[in-house]
């Protein structure tokens, strides 16, 4: 048996997989773990792996591999994986984020690593990018990338048949980069003022518009004008980062998932491809924009994948 665990900024999925296929069982899900002290989190995932195999009455230690799909970035500390999420580290923007805690990181590896013999934790985005490739909508593509839009942003890129991960396992932060220098209410949970994440990404949005995601995205499918000019400027600011990302890197494809994009992807995609299709031709020109693969399990394979 495998563990695969999905680590958001919202929730914590665990599942097990006995080795063969793509079955996943003893599904469970909670809310990320973000009060007591900064090993709560690996805490939980143990628990839950725990929870899981008493589900099919097996003992613990018949679960010794785990990959870890986890939101980011991440800091290398004596070679050790720790989260430092925006959306779970309340010690980043301070008491303005809202969030119980003042963990500048989240300890995640180095407990993982005293129950199970064998750990591979990777920044979400990139594990998502490995299941896509393998199982999903990126099969056969040597330069592309899989963008989530969901709590927050956050893309995994493959260039040239390998997949870019730099020094500390960060690369495809996008979510952090600057797209505004004048919007003060946009702060996000790094500090930064007026970022991709602060701007659009799911739990900026019933901030800033005093509606969650879901809620203004019914609104603007229900002919709301006002939600729907709204919802064109998100598009906006994540069409940006993704033509960005197409000029940048050269790239054939883009597959996107997370809750903000996938529950309403048939309002977003077209107009996000419209902010890349028809701009400067000579480099956008033969890359599409689609929906992820693995559809809304997308979290859950790329936990496996990192252990298949």
């Amino acid at each position: 048996m495998k563990a695969c665990v999905d680590i958001g900024g919202t929730k914590v999925a665990v599942s097990l997989n006995s080795g063969s296929g793509l079955e996943l069982v003893a599904r469970r899900s909670e809310p990320t773990a973000k009060t007591g002290v900064n090993d709560a989190l690996a805490l939980q995932v143990m628990r839950m792996v725990d929870e899981a195999c008493a589900q099919l009455r097996l003992p613990p230690q018949a679960v010794q591999r785990v990959g870890v799909s986890s939101c980011g970035p991440f800091a290398i500390r004596d070679g050790l994986v720790e989260v430092v999420a925006p959306n779970i580290c309340g010690g980043m923007a301070g008491p303005a984020r809202g969030l119980p805690n003042d963990w500048d990181t989240a300890l995640l590896e180095g407990p993982l690593r005293t129950r199970f013999s064998h750990v591979r934790v990777e920044n979400d985005c990139v594990a998502a990018l490995e299941a896509e490739r393998r199982w999903g909508a990126l099969q056969g593509f040597d330069h592309c990338a899989y963008v989530t839009w969901s709590t927050g942003v956050g893309v995994g890129l493959c260039v040239d048949g390998r997949i870019l991960r730099g020094k500390n396992g960060n690369a495809g932060h996008a979510g952090h980069m600057f797209v505004s220098d004048d919007d003060s209410e946009a702060l996000c949970g790094c500090g930064n003022v007026g970022d991709v994440e602060a701007l659009v990404a799911g739990n900026a949005v019933a901030r800033r518009f005093g509606a969650d995601a879901a809620t203004l995205l019914a609104r603007a499918k229900g002919g709301d004008p006002g939600a729907q000019g709204t919802v064109d400027e998100l598009c906006r600011v994540m069409g940006r980062v993704l033509y960005n990302l197409v000029t940048t890197l050269d790239l054939q494809r883009i597959s996107l998932g997370g809750s903000v994009f996938w529950n309403n992807r048939d309002y977003l995609l077209p107009r996000l491809s419209g902010h890349v299709s028809g701009r400067f031709p000579a480099l956008t020109a033969g890359c599409e924009l689609v929906g992820a693969g693995l559809a809304d399990r997308v979290g859950d394979y790329a936990a496996l994948a990192l252990v298949s």
